[in-house]
């Protein structure tokens, strides 16, 4: 690995003859900040002893408003228009055509502010691409939503906001041998912290961070990430400085304080200011449930001392190779009394490492401690969970059975015929919303005790709610990037119980006054 300062120092040049695009920056030259500077003379500088790049892959990870769309746009025409290279294929890849357009559009600007480049570029607006006459060369947008998998002969790729694309096809098309007949491909990807772990972006991301930290060598990959720290206060101001390295800059401190602010005031926003403007993994970019006041709830739960007592359980069986949960939830008997939760789960057994593997979940180590079950085979035994619903009827007394009315068809006329009481729960707003305001009331006021399970609480943090215009809610399985079929199960549990806790005439969740959120 050479430094070739030449070269670098050519790149950094290039650029700084471009001109912002944007707002009071407008007209002004391309001065590249600090942290920018970095970058591209280390990925434009590095060279093997060949004298081609060292690095293939750029991946930069940064807050929103950093001005990573003008950096993006600037490297992308380096490589079309400055690298040297004849006939150079430049793409710009993004989750659909809005998105992929939002670089071109400043590259287009900066031509349109270079009197050099106007003579030497011709637009094509119609199909989003820019042509360097002297060699041929191109600058090309592409969108997750229209691509074809043939022909491609990659120079350079930008990939503006890899967290959304929503699979990795357009990824590795372009990635994966598409650039192997050119000396020195590089693929720019530009992204902010997503929340889907299961993408592509992530598995990216991870690979950064593993770099970073000295856990893996790859020389050709050139990994940049501004984060705050898991441990990090997210309302300490030095932290922000370090996840936004253009804070007083291209980003007014005052706006992201007032951001802050209002993240403090709603929880439901600290996770979408944790992402976009603290550069943090979230699991939605909404969370429902502040998980400070869940971890609150922690309190103990011995389940022999509730033996005898009466409850009410939540059953979501999923899909026959899924989690499954039920959930127990035993009213209080005194005034001071908290209402006590007592979850399980199963998963099939032959299936359990794949899932660890691909959905980067610890199932095997809550197996190991007791809060995961496995049945055997790769579907869910759904006999052996009967059979241990049963035997918790010979501990507990459970009154009831909430379950999914859309499925469970068998298993819930089979323990209807071992004498529970099953009761079907509709998963509209209807019959959702009361129970899911009481969960969240009776939360923040301390009165739930879950013993901190690690799955239920996992659950809990992965929760994404829908709301309609009446201010109804529901959690929302298919925006929930995660699995939260305990929470259902929590919240149809907690239903049956607080509804049968003595005969009333007016609705219980009247009474108690609900939490509107």
């Amino acid at each position: 690995m050479f430094f070739d300062q030449e070269k670098a120092e050519r790149a950094v040049q290039f650029i700084s003859l471009l001109k912002h695009t944007k707002g009071v920056w407008y007209g002004k030259p391309f001065e590249l900040l600090p942290w920018q500077d970095k970058i591209i003379r280390d990925v434009f500088g590095t060279v093997k002893k060949d004298g081609y790049r060292q690095y293939n892959t750029a991946y930069v990870e940064v807050p929103k408003k950093n001005g990573k769309s003008e950096l993006a746009a600037a490297v992308a025409l380096y490589l079309t228009c400055g690298d040297g290279e004849w006939g150079a294929e430049v793409y710009g890849c993004a989750a659909d055509r809005q998105q992929a357009s939002i670089v071109f559009d400043v590259a287009v600007d900066m031509v349109g502010q270079s009197p050099a480049l106007k003579k030497r570029i011709k637009p094509v607006l119609s199909r989003k691409r820019l042509v360097y006459m002297p060699t041929g060369s191109f600058y090309q947008v592409l969108s997750a939503e229209a691509y074809t998998k043939h022909g491609y002969n990659v120079h350079g790729l930008v990939f503006d906001e890899l967290h959304a694309q929503p699979n990795r096809r357009l990824y590795d098309v372009m990635t994966k041998g598409s650039g192997d007949a050119r000396k020195q491909p590089l693929f720019f990807l530009i992204t902010t912290a997503g929340t889907d772990r299961n993408s592509i972006c992530y598995e990216v991301h991870q690979k950064a961070e593993d770099i970073l930290r000295g856990k893996r060598v790859d020389p050709t990959f050139y990994p940049v990430i501004y984060s705050i720290e898991e441990g990090d206060d997210w309302g300490d101001e030095k932290v922000w400085y370090k996840a936004n390295p253009s804070l007083d800059h291209t980003i007014d401190i005052e706006k992201v304080r007032a951001a802050y602010q209002s993240a403090k005031e709603n929880p439901a926003e600290e996770n979408l200011f944790r992402q976009l403007r603290l550069n943090q993994w979230v699991k939605q970019s909404v969370r429902w449930m502040p998980m400070e006041t869940w971890e609150k709830c922690a309190h103990p739960v011995d389940p022999e001392k509730l033996k005898g007592r009466e409850c009410y359980g939540g059953l979501d069986l999923s899909s026959s190779t899924d989690i499954t949960a039920f959930v127990l939830v035993f009213s209080p008997v005194a005034e001071d009394d908290k209402y006590y939760v007592l979850p399980y789960f199963w998963l099939p057994e032959e299936t359990l490492d794949l899932r660890v593997r691909r959905d980067h979940v610890p199932y095997d180590i809550w197996k190991q401690q007791g809060y995961l079950l496995t049945t055997e085979g790769n579907v869910i035994h759904y006999g052996f969970i009967e059979k241990f619903i049963e035997d918790l009827n010979t501990s507990y007394h459970i009154k009831e059975i909430a379950f999914d009315r859309w499925g469970a068809v068998q298993m819930v006329q089979n323990l209807e015929g071992d004498g529970f009481t099953v009761v079907p729960f509709g998963q509209g707003y209807k019959d959702m919303s009361p129970p899911t305001k009481e969960l969240m009331k009776l939360t923040l006021e301390g009165k739930i005790a879950h013993g901190g399970h690690p799955v239920l609480s996992w659950m809990m943090d992965n929760i994404h709610v829908q709301t309609d215009p009446a201010g109804n809610i529901k959690p929302d399985k298919a925006k929930s990037t995660e699995k939260i079929d305990g929470a259902v199960a929590l919240i149809m549990a907690l239903d049956r119980c607080i509804r049968n806790e003595g005969v009333r005439d007016n609705s219980v969740y009247d009474e108690r006054g609900l939490l509107i959120l």
